[in-house]
């Protein structure tokens, strides 16, 4: 039974921090395919390492007096792994918490998958039954680290902050590290175990990079523009991504913004009531300034993030109701639930890091936008990318295969004919011909020194680049890396 424990309990810690890693990096590295097979790959690495070196150690040492000392070690560096990666990255940026997350996976990884083989030495007294134990403990093994995925994906992460469920981890690891202790040496040895837990505790009282709000998807906080009394800036994992103020819905700091509001004011009629969806919600800025000078308006928001939602409720003073209807669920799954011709105007605005999530930018997903897109209607959409705007060109490039007609608007660095410097681009698609004359002065009106590109010149503007489907959608890799230094709204 203490066999079965141990075996379980290591599998399914080396889990639990493989997947708060994601978490941790998320902030530096952006929620991206690229993350996510670094810390998978790590992971492996060390389970692979791990496994390899306990047995070997196994073979050359007693494994009842490793197990106690694994066990201590590998806690202690699982509760350090928050503060350590969130210092590196606010001091070294990108580069630095990568590094720091390989070791902090790496370590506690290879050394709980020691376990394993130490504690198969030990069952293992009768060779003709190699087979039936190595089976069931690498059974075990299994069902504990798929209980590790399921608890943190689905219960811990979402109740608990990431750094207190790594915390939590390491701290039960060193109490197992005192009982073994006292198994085997007795109770004067699970004194340096639980001494331990000290530095654990102070750490999570006292360590850097704390958020202010954790939520499932992000590091949250809200910070006062010290130039504007009532402005409120929503900071997700190191990015500005709304700007509210709390005083004039009718404010709009951020100039995609100031776009999308150029688009709706010049694609109807001014004060008209709307019925709009929107892909994605942050601080739900554009939805507010709707609902301020278009009374009557009616947003339906799919706000994947329910966290995000309670700090605008709590922080941003938002008030939810039949006409600013804040949807908890995935953006895909909320367009597919919205009946046909249903929507004047659809916004885009969803991100997952610096990237908008991939199956947001699939012929499919835009296919299930114009379904819901009145004749005459609109779908704008936010986009992020960096020179050479290939992300972009290829979003516009699927887009123009499901909608008549199509355009790009930014300002001229960012759209760059040549070689773009990046930044924000507003795409605009409708079944029906764009006034992208009026569209250049509510820019214009907006403050806005940004240019429209349609017709022959977007086509050379998009080039030869692939059309995004379910099937083959690359938008990670698509998506040029930024300079750590230049933070992009989104």
């Amino acid at each position: 039974m203490t066999a079965a424990a141990l075996v379980f309990g290591s599998s399914a810690a080396v889990l639990v921090v493989e997947l708060a890693a994601l978490r941790l990096l998320a902030p530096y590295l952006g929620l991206t395919l690229e993350t996510s097979t670094i810390v998978i790959g790590i992971a492996l690495a060390a389970i692979a390492t791990g496994s390899w070196a306990g047995g070997r150690a196994a073979d050359i040492m007693p494994p009842r007096r490793a197990l106690g000392p694994l066990l201590a070690i590998s806690g202690v560096a699982v509760a350090a792994t928050p503060f350590l990666v969130r210092a590196a990255g606010e001091t070294g940026g990108s580069g630095a918490a990568l590094l720091m997350a390989i070791v902090a996976i790496l370590v506690p990884g290879a050394l709980l998958s020691a376990v394993s083989p130490m504690v198969t030495k030990l069952v293992l007294t009768d060779l003709a039954e190699t087979g039936s134990v190595v089976g069931r403990l690498s059974g075990i093994g299994t069902v504990g680290a798929i209980a590790g995925t399921v608890l943190t994906g689905f219960v811990f992460l979402a109740a608990l902050p990431v750094s207190s469920v790594l915390v939590a981890t390491g701290v039960l690891l060193v109490l197992a590290a005192a009982a073994v202790e006292v198994a085997v040496r007795g109770a004067r040895a699970a004194v340096v175990p639980l001494v331990l837990l000290v530095p654990g505790a102070l750490g999570a009282a006292y360590g850097p990079g704390r958020c202010e709000a954790e939520t499932v998807y992000h590091c949250a906080q809200v910070q006062v523009d010290p130039a504007r009394e009532s402005g409120r800036v929503l900071v997700l994992d190191s990015l500005r991504h709304s700007y509210v103020d709390l005083d004039d819905p009718t404010h709009l700091e951020f100039q995609y913004v100031q776009a999308l509001a150029a688009v709706a004011d010049t694609a109807f009629p001014a004060g008209e009531p709307l019925e709009a969806y929107h892909l994605g919600g942050g601080g739900l800025t554009f939805p507010r300034y709707l609902e301020r000078v278009r009374p009557g308006t009616v947003s339906v928001v799919s706000e994947i993030d329910r966290g995000v939602l309670a700090i605008d409720e709590r922080d941003l003073g938002l008030v939810t109701g039949p006409a600013m209807d804040v949807r908890i669920e995935d953006a895909r799954l909320g367009l597919r639930s919205l009946a046909t011709d249903s929507r004047d105007l659809v916004v885009g605005d969803a991100f997952g890091g610096i990237s908008v999530p991939w199956h947001l930018t699939t012929r499919e997903a835009l296919t299930d936008v114009q379904r819901v897109v009145r004749p005459g209607g609109i779908y704008a959409a936010n986009l992020i990318d960096f020179a050479p705007l290939s992300f972009a060109r290829a979003e516009l490039a699927t887009m123009r295969t499901v909608f008549e007609h199509v355009a790009v608007a930014s300002d001229a660095e960012t759209l760059g004919r040549e070689v773009g410097s990046g930044g924000n681009v507003v795409a605009i698609a409708s079944d029906e011909p764009l006034d992208l004359e009026a569209l250049r002065s509510g820019f214009a009106a907006q403050g806005l020194a940004w240019e429209v590109v349609e017709g022959a010149e977007l086509d050379a503007w998009i080039g030869d680049s692939p059309v995004l489907t379910d099937d083959f959608a690359p938008v990670d890799q698509l998506l040029t890396p930024y300079p750590s230094a230049r933070r992009p709204v989104a």
